[in-house]
């Protein structure tokens, strides 16, 4: 009987994430406005359909951007801005007023499926936290008088730092100081069945831990199962900074006794660009992040402790925001240029087709910096000899001789693998002392087999680089992690039908 009391525990507890995961997350944009010269919104949605994004996240309800938007069916959030919250929270007729100024007048053409009460309001405006409940249920009245409650959902985005003791995350709790605000904004979210909308940065997590956080953990590089980082409660591995933040959240709620609430992260990204002082906000590290994360995303990978429970994600951001004020990496975080350009050209192979800038001829495969002179050697001489590369460039005399180190000539020897192997998920590791970069290495009359002009023949073969993991981040096998709410239920019932008859 106990047993059966047991299981039945579980299956009830599961049941909310079992739905969850019948559900694909997606993997939405920010559109910030700080730039020198912002597109209009006819050319922002030209971008966006380009680039095949579904899901967008406004920072206010911007009438010109919502217009340009009706007709295309993406799905969009809406912000209240801070500025606005104290009106709001303090005046049912102020939040109707906005609803039917900012939500009426352009539903059901655009396709309107979130409001966002405020960004970061306990961290940033502390002084609007005690209206900050009363204003999203204020939003949410007036929702219900429209009739659109079902369609639009109603929350609030909060930045991660408000919760503490993050890891490990099985020990995370909100600032204690905030619970007055934090309990009755669970409640609101969970009986209105919406979502926790949070911001998670591991840019700032790795820069903050002055080195407590390596930085291929903080970019979802994989990670030999000794570097992973283990829960010591529930005995989770964490491979990277964005599930233990976002697991630290699902606990932190837990901890409240919330249980059924899921999250979206309405922020995450990685600054292409920095001040001298900002040596890892650099194209590459901001190419590799976002690459990985989206694939992370849509793989519905899920967290360790909701496997297969995908975390949909909006990227921050579409544009560099170059008017914004601070450091340079505060203006450089956008995919785009103000022009529509792509800053850097993501990694995005069989991640289907959002963000289609993904032209995979303009990536290469260099050694890393600082890798040991005799793991760098044993990777080159594989790749020239087991790996069948054709490594005659490099002979004394050729092309790509000079320079005469083996860490550029294994870089070499890499990038032509890489791409002999039409640059498929794994060939680029080399035991770690390889990566994928957009930065053609290609010098003088040393031309690289990726880069533009080149003859390199790509062939289908079977051999792959050697790996200090048997997949790469975001590879196919992710896909055994993830299962949906049929299985679970199927699982469930058996165990729990088992037990009864012992």
């Amino acid at each position: 009987m106990a047993s059966w009391t047991l299981m039945a525990v579980i299956f009830i507890l599961l049941l909310p994430f079992a739905a969850m995961a019948d559900q694909d997350a997606f993997v939405g944009v920010n559109i910030g406005t700080a730039l020198t010269d912002m597109p209009n919104p006819t050319q922002v949605v030209t971008l966006l359909k380009a680039q095949q994004i579904r899901h967008v996240r406004l920072y206010d309800a911007d009438s010109a951007m919502l217009i340009a938007l009706a007709g295309t069916g993406i799905r969009v959030t809406v912000s209240v801005p801070n500025q606005q919250l104290l009106a709001i929270g303090q005046s049912n007729a102020t939040a109707a007023n906005w609803v039917a100024r900012n939500i009426l007048t352009h539903v059901p053409a655009t396709n309107i499926t979130a409001i966002s009460v405020g960004s970061e309001v306990l961290t940033t405006i502390p002084n609007a936290a005690p209206v900050l409940v009363s204003a999203l249920k204020y939003i949410h009245a007036a929702l219900i008088a429209a009739r659109l409650d079902s369609h639009i959902k109603v929350s609030t985005a909060h930045s991660s730092s408000i919760i503490l003791d993050s890891f490990p995350p099985s020990q995370a709790f909100f600032n204690r100081t905030w619970e007055p605000v934090m309990i009755p904004l669970l409640e609101f979210l969970q009986s209105t069945e919406s979502y926790l909308m949070l911001n998670v940065y591991p840019y700032y997590d790795y820069i903050q831990s002055q080195g407590a956080i390596p930085l291929d953990y903080a970019l979802f590089r994989p990670l030999p199962p000794n570097k992973e980082a283990i829960d010591s409660n529930t005995l989770l591995h964490y491979t990277n900074v964005f599930d233990a933040v976002v697991d630290a959240a699902y606990f932190a709620m837990l901890y409240l006794n919330f249980t059924k609430i899921p999250i979206v992260v309405t922020e995450s990204g990685w600054p292409s660009k920095g001040d001298s002082n900002e040596p890892d906000a650099s194209l590459d590290n901001a190419n590799t992040y976002n690459s990985n994360l989206i694939k992370h995303v849509l793989n519905n990978t899920g967290t360790p402790k909701h496997p297969g429970v995908g975390i949909s994600t909006f990227i921050y951001e579409l544009y560099n925001e170059d008017s914004r004020p601070g450091a340079i990496s505060e203006k450089n975080w956008g995919l785009f240029d103000a022009n529509g350009r792509p800053i850097y050209v993501l990694h995005l192979t069989g991640s289907g087709t959002v963000l289609a800038n993904d032209t995979t001829n303009q990536t290469y495969c260099v050694a890393r910096e600082g890798m040991d002179r005799k793991m760098l050697q044993a990777a080159l001489d594989w790749a020239c000899g087991p790996g069948k590369v054709d490594c005659s460039a490099m002979v004394q005399g050729a092309a790509c001789y000079e320079p005469d180190t083996v860490a550029a000539h294994a870089t070499y020897a890499f990038d032509a693998y890489y791409h002999r192997m039409n640059m498929a998920e794994g060939t680029c590791d080399f035991n770690g002392v390889a990566t994928v970069t957009t930065t053609d290495p290609s010098h003088g009359n040393c031309i690289f087999p990726g880069s533009h002009g080149s003859n390199g023949t790509f062939i289908n073969a079977t051999s792959l680089a050697p790996s200090s993991n048997s997949t790469s981040s975001g590879s196919s096998l992710l896909h055994f992690n993830t299962y949906d709410s049929i299985s679970i239920m199927r699982i469930l019932m058996v165990l729990i039908l088992g037990m009864a008859f012992l």
